[in-house]
């Protein structure tokens, strides 16, 4: 399966109305997303916790209400024309349920991986929020599904995950997984006066700490990145092995396509859906043709 890696996010501003229904066009089985709250609490689909990355805004997303986020700009920065059908430029910010809607509307299943950004400065309320509102659409604890919608949550960081685990099946629980770079900077991961072995240390106990609940199945869905799996592939192949399923990020080259399909990895997010899809599909077709 192939997983629109915040929409079809190469073509069009990620996390918007346009990449998600341009991913849906181009024929993804589903779409990854990433929520964070505002300030009046409400679910919006944004990567950042700041806005000056994806928008003409500024300062945490947490500290806006979501009508202030409505007046700003989160297309234009990607400098590609919305096509009229992929909606107006002042309705490209979404809500949860606003992407729920729009991917319902698809008219056939669709997979939807929703990334709980963490630390978010209101804890486990993410978690509540998301919860409440998927509860009170109709959502099935059970299938994880609302209507054609089949929802799996996602997070780096594994206390989000246990919080879900007594509503959620370990099924649809994918603990994401990235490789611990051999220099990490203190500023990009972590605050404060931490030494680089400090902050290496601490996302080393954190990767430990994710790798557990693949390892006791509490975590039904293994989420690495592509550089995860290069350097870890024994451990890949033994969850595989076990039943785990595995959704890798994100990739877009064809040589980590081959190396997924290859290794049997199920699900592959990537920021290039059409092209990923074509590549899946041409590969699959290459023993049947040799055999014939």
């Amino acid at each position: 399966m192939v997983i629109a890696h915040r929409g079809s996010s190469a073509a069009f501003a990620e996390n918007t109305r346009a990449a998600f229904l341009h991913a849906l066009a181009e024929g993804s089985d589903g779409v990854e997303v990433d929520v964070h709250l505002t300030r009046d609490r409400q679910v919006v689909c944004l990567h950042d916790r700041t806005l000056e990355r994806t928008s003409d805004g500024s300062g945490p997303v947490a500290d806006h209400t979501l009508s202030q986020l409505r007046r700003l700009d989160f297309h234009s920065w990607k400098g590609a024309r919305i096509p009229g059908h992929y909606g107006p430029a002042s309705a490209q910010l979404l809500t949860l349920p606003e992407l729920v809607e729009l991917l319902a509307e698809a008219g056939r299943p669709v997979k939807l991986a929703l990334e709980l950004k963490h630390p978010s400065p209101y804890g486990h309320e993410l978690e509540e929020r998301v919860l409440s509102w998927l509860l009170g659409a109709g959502w099935d604890p059970e299938t994880s599904r609302l209507g054609t919608v089949e929802v799996s949550f996602m997070s780096f960081y594994a206390g989000s995950l246990q919080y879900l685990a007594p509503t959620v099946d370990s099924e649809y629980l994918c603990q994401l997984l990235a490789a611990v770079p051999a220099e990490p900077g203190p500023g990009r991961f972590a605050p404060g006066p931490l030494s680089r072995a400090a902050v290496r240390a601490a996302l080393r106990q954190a990767t430990a700490d994710a790798e557990r609940l693949v390892w006791e199945g509490r975590a039904g869905i293994a989420g690495p990145g592509v550089e995860y799996v290069r350097e870890n592939l024994a451990d890949v192949k033994a969850w595989l092995a076990s039943g785990r399923t595995l959704r890798v990020w994100t990739a877009d080259r064809e040589e980590d396509v081959d190396l997924l399909v290859t290794a049997g990895v199920q699900q592959i997010t990537t920021n290039l859906p059409a092209r990923v899809l074509e590549r899946v599909c041409r590969r699959e077709r290459v023993p049947a043709t040799a055999g014939a």
